[in-house]
């Protein structure tokens, strides 16, 4: 498995996680999923749909997708075992007003953490994007950030304001981090690039001691730049390139949550009839 996903270009983490979800598997039989009838893969399903129970919990996602690869790479007929269709939840992203982000982005102490959260707002960076970023990737003189290998391991350039340039120079010039923009240590205190949890936490702590009640993820921070953007007046073909995504659908949930200016949102009435 893999030697397939490393050739087939897929991440790491999709190799981490069907692995990780088909060896809860084989410690639950004691024996490859390989060896397993249709019912006892069946049995194992429902047992987690059960103990987990909604079927989009990404632990139940990851060992279907794990055990359809499988099947795949080992060349068995997927239909030999039915396994259960994956539908994605329908939920709106969590939008802060501009009030609420300012408060979010001034709330952290230190300067390093202030920078971080920036970031992830003002580029609508990935979690893993803002770990990966190296300080060659960021080009002062252009404005510009360099994202490396994004989901689907796509490159791509995003601006950078002057508020964030400046805000990175005085960084660099106080904290001296190496290699990595955000350098977090190893367990012998050597520096790497920062770990996800680290990042999650400087969100959590921020959102906290803001007061916002509001549900704030890395994540959502680049939900809160999509939206903000198309409130701003950016057409939705350029937030598309923006955000890295491959198809146009992904990006169109925000039309749904923006509040667009009143004179694009409208009843036909008030056009057929006029004002009176």
């Amino acid at each position: 498995m893999e030697r397939s996903i490393e050739l087939s270009g897929k991440s790491q983490s999709t190799l981490t996680n069907y692995a990780r979800c088909l060896s809860h598997m084989v410690l639950h039989f004691n024996c490859s999923p390989l060896e397993l009838d249709r019912e006892q893969v069946l049995d194992y399903l429902h047992h987690l749909k059960r103990r987990y129970r909604t079927p989009s919990d990404s632990f139940f996602k990851h060992t279907v997708y794990g055990l359809r690869y499988l099947y795949r790479v080992y060349d068995l007929p997927e239909h030999h075992v039915a396994l259960p269709s994956i539908e994605r939840p329908k939920k709106l992203p969590v939008v802060l007003s501009r009030e609420e982000t300012r408060l979010l982005l001034r709330t952290p102490k230190l300067h390093k953490h202030r920078l971080l959260l920036a970031l992830l707002y003002g580029c609508g960076l990935r979690n893993a994007e803002l770990r990966n970023l190296y300080i060659k990737d960021v080009d002062m003189d252009r404005k510009q950030l360099h994202i490396r290998q994004g989901k689907g391991r796509k490159d791509r350039y995003v601006p950078l304001c002057d508020l964030l340039v400046r805000g990175i120079r005085i960084y660099l010039a106080a904290e001296h981090p190496v290699q990595w923009l955000f350098n977090g240590n190893d367990r012998e205190g050597n520096p790497v690039g920062l770990s996800a949890n680290g990042v999650q936490w400087v969100v959590k702590q921020a959102r906290q001691q803001s007061g916002i009640r509001k549900e704030v993820t890395t994540h959502g921070l680049r939900h809160i730049y999509a939206t903000h953007l198309l409130e701003m007046g950016m057409d939705i073909m350029s937030l598309k390139d923006l955000l890295g995504h491959v198809d146009i659908q992904t990006t169109m949930v925000y039309l749904h949550v923006s509040q667009l200016s009143e004179r694009t949102v409208f009843s036909p009435l008030e056009k057929l009839y006029g004002p009176r």
